[in-house]
């Protein structure tokens, strides 16, 4: 018996969700370090403590400090998430049940087809990849600037994205363009 056209097609783009599925599953442990300038209306020697104290507060330690650059690295383990370990293993298994239910009907004249589903099995390495992959040491730079305007502090962050965006909603920072 041939396959109709709509299970080719079907199985073509469960293969193409596939693709999409892996490199989702591959994104989710990338590198998303940048770099932010940030404006606070305190003074340096008010802002500084509390930059500090978020950062301690966060688990991170002093790596190098250079007082001519006005600079400081600090670094930090960063805890995968269990969540997103959930996450991600349930989306791999739901890609994996949908490409065995696709081969399953796309080789019907097979007598082991219902072997198809076996791929499921493969559904805990998404997790664990995301898991070993995630946690991992990062570096965060905080650098003071000269700002032409007196009454304001302008710092240079580099840190994770998503630091960048924790530190400017727990301290009193705005995030400014850079020239």
């Amino acid at each position: 018996m041939t396959n109709p056209p709509i299970l080719s097609s079907t199985l073509f783009l469960t293969v193409l969700l596939l693709i999409g599925l892996f490199f989702f599953i591959r994104a989710s442990v990338k590198d998303r370090t940048t770099e932010a300038q940030f404006r606070s209306n305190l003074p340096e020697t008010s802002l500084l403590p509390q930059i500090k104290n978020y950062f301690f507060q966060r688990s991170y330690e002093v790596k190098s400090l250079d007082p001519d650059q006005e600079a400081v690295t600090l670094e930090g383990f960063v805890q995968p998430s269990w969540f997103l370990a959930i996450f991600l293993s349930f989306l791999a298994g739901s890609g994996f049940v949908c490409i065995g239910l696709v081969l399953f009907l796309y080789f019907s004249e097979w007598s082991y087809r219902s072997a198809f589903f076996l791929i499921t099995l493969l559904t805990p390495l998404a997790g664990i990849f995301y898991w070993k992959k995630a946690g991992r040491v990062e570096q965060v730079s905080v650098k003071l600037n000269e700002s032409s305007e007196a009454e304001q502090t302008l710092i240079t962050v580099k840190a994770h994205r998503d630091e960048l965006i924790q530190l400017q909603q727990s301290l009193p920072l705005q995030r400014c363009d850079r020239d």
